[in-house]
């Protein structure tokens, strides 16, 4: 499959009705699966890509399949193509692309996707890692560069979409991080 144009999530509270979820989801649209696994603390997290019409359809028979387990959900119709590869943790960065850091940190992997898709779309950043919930207690996390501008638009963007759903932990710029904390993107 071609890189999707659209993205759709849905973050469970029981991982036996998250398996029954994705299998009514795969059997409503052609999707193709980009996340489907247990994540901290009993969850069952699914992400998946395709056409706007496909995910929408396949999110509408996961949410139809339970409504008591369902944690969170999104559909993101055009999401942005740099979240792709920062939610597949696929992106390296040159010392020449290292500049501010942006950290967004919110409660749940459905709210974290939403984040970094707005602060893709608000600023010049590069997304290189969205976190979804592992080691993490259910929580999400993701990380941008760029200019200082850049960031605290890209994480203002991404902040208030957490913060709309009322699942923002925290943010932060930092202007000038020491190389360290880039260390495995490099």
């Amino acid at each position: 499959m071609a890189t999707p144009k659209s993205i759709g999530a849905i973050e469970l509270s029981s991982i036996t009705l998250g398996y029954r979820v994705q299998d009514e989801m795969l059997d409503a649209a052609d999707v193709e699966v980009l996340i489907a696994r247990t994540i901290c603390s009993g969850k069952y997290f699914i992400v998946l890509g395709g056409s706007v019409s496909d995910v929408q359809a396949a999110i509408r028979a996961g949410l139809r399949g339970t409504d008591e387990s369902i944690i969170d959900h999104l559909v993101i119709p055009n999401v942005h193509e740099s979240v792709f590869p920062a939610l597949g943790q696929s992106v390296t960065i040159g010392e020449a692309e290292v500049g501010a850091l942006g950290v967004v940190e919110t409660f749940s992997g459905v709210s974290v996707i939403a984040a970094a898709d707005a602060a893709a779309k608000a600023a010049r950043v590069t997304l290189f890692r969205i976190h979804v919930a592992m080691a993490l207690g259910g929580k999400g996390f993701c990380l941008m560069t760029g200019t200082v501008a850049d960031c605290r638009a890209g994480v203002s963007a991404a902040a208030a979409e957490a913060r709309q759903r009322g699942l923002l932990v925290a943010e932060t710029v930092i202007a000038r991080p020491h190389r360290e904390l880039f260390s495995e993107y490099i």
